[in-house]
């Protein structure tokens, strides 16, 4: 179940995490990704792609420029850059006011994504992949999302192993806080993402799921993606283009866990969804103080 409204600091906008889900939607200008690589390379494609998310209800839109799927090649700086900023300027003139992420471990794009707009550094190394990232999202008061990974995107679903995945996630964001703290970042502009399918077993993700509230404690919004991913198509023997239903199903999963942001491709059917369980919830502890 959901924490009390949290503050999550974001660029110039302070904003509370209410008790409703947030969704943020996936704008990935690449040719790889797993699920829609090359639908939305050209940039007008992808800033029409924002576009309907951003009418279908997102609160946020995630704009990547580089694949983070198992095995997926590097992109330089440049190119990363050349496919993101100018989706973000667009998107950012259309939409003044609307959250808009950017899904980079690179310090100098995520700069770049900065200056044309962006609020949200989503980094998938939690600050490791790039020394530069932490002292940016201290200087600049962007909202950051650390991100648990084991390994890199190259070689983290290579038996991926863990003692207690439980505790050893919890860690990791304790000891990442820490260090971002220490370089000037506002514990408020943090939020934390488990990172479901980032160096885990089909198993691992589903503990995490089934135990979201151990993160809570942290005190930071819990952002999730589990969006058409692998594990999705482990349990319903489903291709990735037909992973509508598992990946409502999962975001569920999240949304009882206590999850506040949910990344994900889908966006209306996510909207609704969670229009429905977050009622439910709220009628719950509703019920349960009177």
């Amino acid at each position: 179940m959901k924490q009390s409204a949290l503050r999550w600091k974001t660029g110039n906008r302070q904003n509370a995490v209410p008790s409703r889900t947030l969704i943020m939607g996936v704008v990935n200008v690449t040719p790889d990704s797993f699920s829609d690589g090359g639908n939305f390379l050209d940039t007008e494609k992808a800033i029409a792609h924002g576009c309907q998310q951003a009418g279908q209800g997102a609160d946020i839109l995630d704009i990547g420029g580089e694949s983070t799927r198992p095995g997926a090649d590097a992109v330089s700086t440049e190119e990363e850059i050349n496919r993101v900023v100018p989706v973000i300027r667009g998107l950012r003139e259309k939409f003044p006011e609307l959250l808009i992420s950017i899904d980079t471990s690179k310090a100098r794009v995520a700069e770049a994504a900065l200056e044309a707009g962006a609020d949200i550094l989503n980094d998938v190394t939690a600050g490791l992949g790039d020394e530069g990232m932490l002292p940016l999202a201290a200087s600049s008061g962007a909202g950051l999302v650390l991100m648990h990974m084991q390994g890199r995107p190259q070689t983290m679903q290579k038996n991926p192993q863990y003692q207690d995945v439980i505790q050893e996630v919890a860690d990791f964001f304790r000891e990442r806080m820490s260090a971002a703290e220490a370089a000037g970042v506002q514990a408020e502009q943090i939020a934390l993402d488990p990172g479901i399918g980032f160096g885990k077993t089909l198993d691992h993700n589903l503990e995490i799921l089934s135990r979201l509230n151990s993160f809570q404690a942290l005190g930071r919004p819990l952002l999730l993606g589990v969006s058409r991913k692998r594990w999705l198509g482990e349990i319903t023997g489903r291709e990735v283009d037909d992973r509508l239903a598992a990946s409502l199903g999962g975001a569920a999963a999240c949304i009882f866990g206590g999850a506040n942001i949910l990344r994900v491709h889908d966006v209306i059917e996510s909207c609704d969804l969670a229009k429905i369980l977050d009622k439910v919830n709220q009628t719950r502890l509703r019920c349960l103080h009177e």
